[in-house]
């Protein structure tokens, strides 16, 4: 079977769809389109902002990305490092970028729509910004205090409406702009800007998801990196949130290394009295409080045993297990919060534990007997300190015991009146 030939069209020319089509520019050519329409439009962010809508399909932003980021923050294109490789000539510069624009939240703010528009309109922009912020930041060191002011406003703004990720801010922990305290002092600045557009709980929420909540420390040299030293310079700038979370953070990281110390210090059946003098050498060491610890002797103890799965076992093993350990729960239940803290936790357990629904009377009357609760505690708690889990099945269970804390506490009085 022949094959035929198939017809070739000559003297044909294609022509690009109009859509494709894009100048075909140099950087220094694309600097000076751009700085032309951003002179043009001035001081009119409206007009900043329609002119890069309608020039995105005539110049290639895709291609000169950096050139475009650093024009309309800094004025110029910038030389490795952050110095502007036109400083010299102010025709392929422009005053109209956030550079030189005034330093309050509002302007700033009305600068950080015009990026907002830009990357909405081109999405593809949008990696290439967070690259840009990240670039801009390492080059801080270049920029006058009144520029790293206004960046860091810009960054706050923008990491506030969600345009850029908490993840640009590792630039920060760069050793000559932690060394020189440009990180820190920058990183306040940001802060506050970030703060004015959205709570404190957004804030650290979108720390923790960029895994920076554990580094803030790292803004500071080694010598400084201390939660009291943070916690000052923070405070003091009027970012006490932060401060709070930072102590926060800390603390939860030593009760999960305590929990753990705790948990092989059980397995080994260490002595009470050692685990005893541990416990108090690391509240010591971290400015933990009692009330901190408590729950989570409470948690390790518990963890610490394989319990039976048959409910009319388990309560005779847990209780057995408990009056082992009840001498290193009194040392840590000293105060009427702890022991409050303790009855919740031992409720909110028995609860989660179905095996343990009856248990719980029997535990709290094992912890009075072994002077791990007071009366007091076991009132206050009846009365107005539990939880609402298994509240009523918890309730009924303590009336009868309740019942003669109240008569012992009612014969105690009326002895104390004849005497």
């Amino acid at each position: 079977m022949n094959k035929h030939q198939k017809p070739v069209l000559t003297g044909q020319r294609f022509k690009t769809r109009k859509r494709d089509e894009k100048e075909k520019f140099e950087p220094t050519v694309f600097r000076d389109t751009l700085v032309q329409g951003l002179n043009e439009a001035g001081d009119d962010l409206e007009a900043v902002a329609k002119f890069l809508d309608s020039t995105g399909s005539r110049l290639d932003y895709r291609r000169y990305a950096d050139t475009l980021f650093d024009i309309l923050v800094a004025g110029s294109m910038l030389a490795p490092g952050g110095t502007r490789i036109d400083d010299g000539d102010k025709t392929k510069m422009t005053n109209h970028c956030v550079f030189s624009a005034s330093e309050d939240h509002e302007t700033i703010r009305n600068y950080a729509q015009v990026f907002n528009k830009l990357i909405r309109r081109y999405k593809y922009l949008e990696k290439a910004f967070e690259d840009e912020m990240k670039k801009l930041l390492l080059f801080l060191k270049a920029f006058s205090e009144a520029e790293q002011t206004k960046l860091a406003m810009l960054s706050g703004i923008l990491l506030g409406n969600g345009t850029l990720p908490a993840t640009i801010l590792t630039s920060l922990f760069t050793d000559n702009l932690v060394k020189e305290g440009i990180a820190a002092s920058f990183a306040v600045k940001l802060f506050k800007a970030w703060m004015a557009e959205k709570d404190a709980n957004s804030v650290t929420s979108s720390l923790r998801k960029a895994n920076l909540d554990k580094r803030l420390l790292e803004l500071f040299p080694v010598n400084r990196q201390s939660v009291d030293h943070f916690a000052k310079y923070f405070t003091d700038a009027g970012l006490k949130e932060l401060s709070d979370f930072l102590r926060v953070q800390q603390s939860l990281g030593t009760r999960k290394e305590l929990q753990k110390e705790l948990q092989e210090r059980l397995s080994q059946e260490c002595p009470i009295k050692e685990m005893v003098l541990y416990v108090k050498e690391e509240m010591k060491r971290n400015d933990l409080p009692e009330t901190a610890v408590i729950g989570l002797l409470w948690t390790c103890i518990m963890n610490a045993v394989e319990w039976n799965k048959k409910e009319e076992l388990v309560a005779e093993q847990a209780l057995k297990h408990l009056k082992q350990y009840a001498p290193l729960l009194a040392v840590f239940s000293s105060q009427g919060q702890s022991e409050l803290i303790l009855l919740q936790k031992v409720q909110e357990y028995c609860y989660d534990n179905i095996h343990f629904m009856k248990a719980f009377q029997k535990i709290v009357v094992l912890f009075y007997k072994a002077d791990v609760l007071s009366e007091e505690a076991i009132l206050k708690w009846y009365k107005e300190a539990h939880v609402a889990k298994g509240k009523s099945v918890f309730l009924d269970q303590m009336k009868k015991f309740v019942e003669w804390l109240q008569n012992a506490e009612e014969e105690s009085e009326s002895e104390g009146e004849e005497n």
